[in-house]
């Protein structure tokens, strides 16, 4: 049986969505993340251990990977795709409170930025490192992170901007969200962001890849 979750790990780390999906070459005709998760649910496996011995490594091994370079944008992606395949089937157990989630993380492009590819793989990554994912999308207002925050005490908040137009949006947000939930903990990422910005701005932590952000919010799970 231990066999099934590795071979989920090795979907989900090298992208094989489902049965179908041609990538990896290696990996042609074979079941994908889907197929593998629908099985192992259907042969016993608790939600919980699926996302903690094959999502969250498989996810953790890509996030090194792409830190280290050894690969990039595109096949970062399709792994996350596969991740979020597997987690088709595991959502239902957390909906319903039977599995337990590690928090809540809340992300967004802020205002007047309209960029997202940075924002939906931290998302994803998070997501595969067990945490509920609340995505407020693009071009969003500080009132909204506010809304949502108040809508869900204790959340983690993930500012993304790639524009340095859009870096003082990141700055009025991080302030106003520090002045109204001064214990929250908010992160700041993107291309023109740098950690010497996130202190300047009261942030409380910056990382220039999605894997300096799922190992930051390690300590936050009790």
């Amino acid at each position: 049986m231990k066999d099934l979750l590795e071979k989920l790990l090795e979907a989900v780390e090298t992208g094989k969505v489902d049965k179908k999906s041609p990538y990896p070459p290696q990996l042609k005709d074979h079941d994908g993340a889907y197929e593998i998760t629908q099985k192992a649910i259907m042969q016993g496996f608790k939600p919980d251990d699926i996302l903690e011995q094959a999502l969250i490594p498989a996810m953790a091994n890509v996030g090194n990977k792409f830190s280290l370079k050894q690969i990039y944008v595109p096949q970062m992606l399709m792994s996350a795709k596969a991740m979020s395949a597997a987690m088709f089937h595991l959502k239902p157990y957390f909906q319903s409170g039977e599995t337990k989630r590690k928090g809540k993380f809340i992300i967004g492009t802020v205002a007047g930025d309209l960029h997202d590819i940075g924002k939906n793989l931290v998302s994803m990554m998070i997501e595969g490192g067990g945490w509920e994912v609340i995505d407020l999308g693009v071009d969003v207002a500080t009132d909204k992170f506010l809304k949502t925050l108040s809508d869900n005490p204790g959340a983690v908040i993930g500012l993304s901007a790639l524009l340095t137009t859009t870096m003082e949006n990141m700055r009025k947000t991080v302030t106003a969200i520090k002045e109204n939930n001064p214990d929250s903990r908010v992160l700041v990422g993107g291309a023109p962001v740098t950690m010497e910005y996130c202190k300047k701005i009261g942030a409380d932590f910056y990382s220039p890849d999605p894997q300096g952000a799922v190992n930051y919010l390690k300590q936050f799970v009790s």
